[in-house]
């Protein structure tokens, strides 16, 4: 009985190996989800640039329209949805089937005491009981140079059997190290500590973040892998302008602080603006000396809406007549730029 017993044991510890239970989703006891106004947070990331995916990789052929676009690959949202701090579930940019966006960040990330960053997807819960959400996976890859990336270490246990449809749910708990975990203004924390031993990087001096998407697929010709060597199978095909994972935006918890004059003045290089949201009239304004700037305010779909350049301390625009919807503010004032996330309503 007592070898029964021992045999019996060392199953369920093998199985639990095998299937391990990983962080439940946010607001749940045990999650690692960091919240977007967490205390955490010290910065965000200042650039961003995009290599669109397919919008369908098995048939690549395939196209979706949406006003005077027509593409066969993702073409929601712009890079400049990224940047900054993350705005609400539609301020993304999505990359499509396996594609890839890459983050820059004014100082670099270092590795801390436990997590060390996060990023910041738009997902929802769709189904309280058993607590399943719609969630679109991607890797998260680090460089110091911006040329050799090493890739975070992942695990998807949800099972590939059954191909997750473009509408179909995921468990966090089977989930770990992959970014898109979490649902909107909830983001997915890595820590740099789990690339101690790689080569080609410094972990305490990180200036690129790269999201690649996972696809999702489980047909093995178009498939992505774990590092346990597991398909990950998330909401495939998602043939549409948002298909693939959806960026919302990066936050960093530890970064290396430069103590210099230029950094210091940087840091008094802020501009706000108010009301946000706005339905009439919005006041942007900054606590710094009065110097030459330009601002320029965009749509989602990256169409300049408004340009000025001046150089007083406040300005009043009128977005009476604007269509309701974010819009990104961008000031640039000598080599520092300032990007805001402005919302229109009527």
């Amino acid at each position: 009985m007592a070898v029964k017993n021992a045999f019996t044991f060392l199953l369920v510890l093998l199985w639990g190996n095998l299937f391990a239970q990983y962080a439940p989703g946010a607001g749940q006891a045990g999650t690692t989800a960091v919240a977007a106004d967490s205390s955490a947070i010290v910065a965000w990331a200042t650039s961003c640039s995009i290599a669109r995916g397919y919008i369908n990789i098995e048939d690549t052929s395939q196209t979706y329209t949406h006003g005077n676009i027509t593409s066969n690959r993702a073409f929601f949202g712009v890079p400049e949805n990224a940047v900054g701090p993350t705005g609400d579930s539609v301020t993304v940019v999505s990359l499509g089937d396996g594609g890839i966006a890459t983050l820059g960040f004014k100082n670099p990330i270092t590795n801390g005491d436990g997590y060390d960053f996060a990023v910041f997807e738009n997902g929802f819960l769709s189904q309280t009981n058993p607590n399943l959400y719609y969630l679109e996976l991607a890797f998260i890859e680090v460089s110091t140079d911006g040329k050799h990336f090493v890739r975070f270490p992942s695990v998807s246990n949800t099972r590939d059997s059954v191909q997750v449809g473009g509408f179909g749910m995921l468990n966090p708990t089977s989930i770990h190290n992959l970014a898109g975990k979490y649902v909107a203004r909830y983001g997915t924390p890595f820590d740099l500590q789990d690339l101690k031993d790689s080569v080609g990087i410094n972990i305490d001096s990180i200036n690129y973040i790269r999201v690649v998407d996972v696809v999702g697929d489980i047909n093995p010709a178009f498939a992505r892998y774990d590092s346990k060597g597991n398909i990950i199978n998330d909401p495939y095909p998602t043939p549409y302008w948002t298909g693939g994972f959806d960026l919302d935006a990066v936050a960093v918890i530890h970064q290396k602080t430069v103590l210099d004059v230029l950094d210091f003045k940087n840091q008094r290089h802020v501009w706000k603006l108010f009301p946000n949201p706005v339905s009439t009239t919005v006041k942007i304004s900054t606590l710094e000396l009065e110097k030459p700037y330009h601002l320029v305010i965009l749509s989602l779909n990256g169409k300049i809406v408004y340009e000025k350049k001046g150089i007083e301390k406040e300005t009043d625009i009128s977005v009476g007549n604007w269509p309701a919807g974010i819009y990104l503010v961008k000031i640039m004032q000598n080599r520092n730029i300032s990007i805001l996330k402005m919302s229109v309503i009527h």
